[in-house]
């Protein structure tokens, strides 16, 4: 699986270009540039990798996650998807509910509603690899006092469907470095009680 990480915006949110080389299919997740800097690198990636963009995916709502959707559908065509929840400003094209397995090539990402940074929240789980979006971080989990937010949801979430992956799996946040479930669950000073 292809994983490139690019920081992008104001407050630096991570959007991950995730393809499969030997089909050339990719999904761009969280593209929340500002910048037509921000628009190239992650074009030309896609451009120098041959990839075909399958899905323009958003893991919750926030403008830092969603500024650039427009942008990137209108350079590659690519549908954009949020959690079915969603009562925002996403013109989606596809609603995602919990459990829908979206196929990336030979890899398959399956959503996991992860509420409580917000209400349409999702995590997406991979091969020994989790995107988290803004709800678990290394070392620290999404803030709660945004509208719709819930700190019980979001240490329910985090408990329920990412702290009983295998310790391995790589946990790739929405903003900030990864981690691993493993280290999570030691070290998070959140998820100690």
């Amino acid at each position: 699986m292809f994983i490139e990480c690019f920081k992008v915006g104001w407050l630096a949110t991570n959007c991950y270009v995730v393809g499969c080389r030997e089909t050339k299919e990719a999904v761009i997740i969280d593209p929340g540039l500002e910048t037509e800097i921000e628009t190239k690198k992650i074009l030309d990636v896609i451009k120098q990798n041959d990839f075909h963009v399958k899905y323009i995916i958003n893991t919750h709502g926030h403008h830092d996650h969603i500024s650039g959707n427009n942008i990137i559908k209108e350079a590659t065509n690519a549908p954009i998807l949020i959690h079915e929840s969603h009562s925002g400003h996403v013109n989606a094209d596809q609603k995602l509910h919990e459990g829908d397995v979206i196929q990336v090539g030979n890899y398959k990402l399956a959503v996991l509603h992860t509420p409580g940074h917000t209400p349409d929240g999702i995590s997406l789980l991979g091969d020994n690899v989790v995107f988290t979006g803004d709800t678990l971080f290394a070392g620290a989990i999404g803030r709660t006092d945004f509208p719709g937010g819930s700190f019980q949801e979001i240490i329910q979430s985090i408990r329920r469907k990412l702290l009983v992956l295998p310790d391995h799996f790589i946990v790739y946040p929405g903003h900030e470095s990864s981690s691993n479930v493993g280290d999570e669950k030691k070290y998070n000073p959140f998820l100690q009680m």
